[in-house]
């Protein structure tokens, strides 16, 4: 194990899925050195590997033979982001729901705060939206609602592992490369993928490294280091097909705006409760418009026809007609229904 870490924290030569496939023997046999994987990790995240150790890694987690038994889910997309960067509402979950409404089907992905005081797992509690369990499940919820948001099935159990491995260190302290990375980990047979990119030095790294899954991918990035797209900021846009181009949102006739719109409230039932109004439409225009724009990338990536202003005009109507309102109600329901119970927000209209 000692080459590994000292080709992750000195470079100098790829490292090889043989050794990756070692480590994780290790890593599930329980046989690793104390410190051994806080080593590998902080190696990771102080620099960052090559495309090919990466690469190497990714295969090494093997994530086509777990899906070699599921039936694609067609012209679904996934929106998930790497995270880092300044610190927002959750833009994404808010375009799954917004997108889904305006007829897009979405299987969102996500985790608990990592690099934020509330991660998409966290909010969607703090909403009663339950996360699917199985692939099956997923599939009814994405036939029945048109959206599913995945629950920790899709990732490699690895990922448990080394949580538990390192502890007491938090991986928020030496994990920081795996929340980078994590968009990549999902193992979802969706069609296209949405991937907010906080660090655009990371695009060239992350492309090469998505182009294996045979999925699209499209990673956004802009210069105030958000990992969504900005309706009041130049965005840069990069697939996996090879396409590249800027996105303005003052080119598409959206409102000007800062950062001061997209800022997240505090407190379990206060969050709740902004998201609901947020879905209305009931946060500032630029704050709207953000999230429109996000669902409009995902339409495209879905192949939905139609310009990126109608697309974007499309989204705007599913949160202005309450579509999207109504949709976090039908989940909430579904949920009560098999529960027996929900978080209680006040009243969804």
């Amino acid at each position: 194990m000692s080459e590994l870490i000292d080709a992750l924290v000195n470079g100098g030569r790829p490292v090889e899925e043989a050794e990756w496939d070692f480590f994780w023997e290790r890593l599930r046999s329980g046989r690793s050195a104390p410190g051994e994987t806080a080593a590998v990790l902080a190696g990771l995240s102080a620099r960052w590997p090559g495309a090919d150790t990466l690469s190497a890694l990714l295969a090494s987690l093997k994530p086509e033979r777990h899906l070699e038994s599921v039936e694609p889910f067609p012209d679904t997309v996934n929106i998930v982001g790497t995270g880092g960067g300044p610190r927002t509402f959750n833009v994404s979950v808010a375009a799954a729901f917004v997108a889904a409404a305006a007829g897009v089907r979405v299987l969102k992905t996500g985790s608990r705060a990592y690099t934020s005081k509330v991660g998409s797992v966290d909010l969607l509690g703090f909403l009663g939206v339950p996360l699917t369990g199985s692939y099956a499940q997923t599939r009814e919820f994405l036939d029945r609602h048109g959206v599913a948001f995945a629950g920790d099935f899709v990732y490699p159990r690895e990922l448990a592992l080394l949580a538990r491995s390192v502890y007491p260190l938090d991986m928020r302290t030496v994990g920081r490369f795996v929340s980078r990375v994590g968009p990549l980990l999902a193992m979802v047979p969706t069609t296209a993928q949405i991937t907010g990119v906080s660090d655009p030095s990371l695009s060239d790294l992350l492309l090469q490294a998505g182009r294996r899954s045979g999925r699209e991918i499209w990673l956004c990035s802009n210069d105030l280091g958000v990992d969504e797209l900005l309706s009041f900021c130049p965005n840069t846009v990069r697939t996996t097909g090879g396409d590249a181009y800027g996105l303005s949102g003052a080119e598409l006739g959206l409102a000007p705006g800062g950062l001061h719109d997209l800022c997240p409230v505090e407190g379990r039932e206060t969050v709740a409760r902004d998201f609901v109004r947020l879905l209305g439409g009931g946060r500032s225009r630029a704050a709207t418009q953000t999230v429109c724009l996000n669902a409009a990338a995902m339409a495209r990536a879905g192949g939905h026809p139609g310009s990126w202003a109608d697309l974007v005009n499309s989204a705007a109507d599913a949160v202005h007609s309450g579509a999207a309102v109504r949709l976090l109600q039908d989940l909430r329901d579904g949920a009560r229904t098999r529960s027996g119970s929900v978080p209680v927000l006040g009243a969804v209209s």
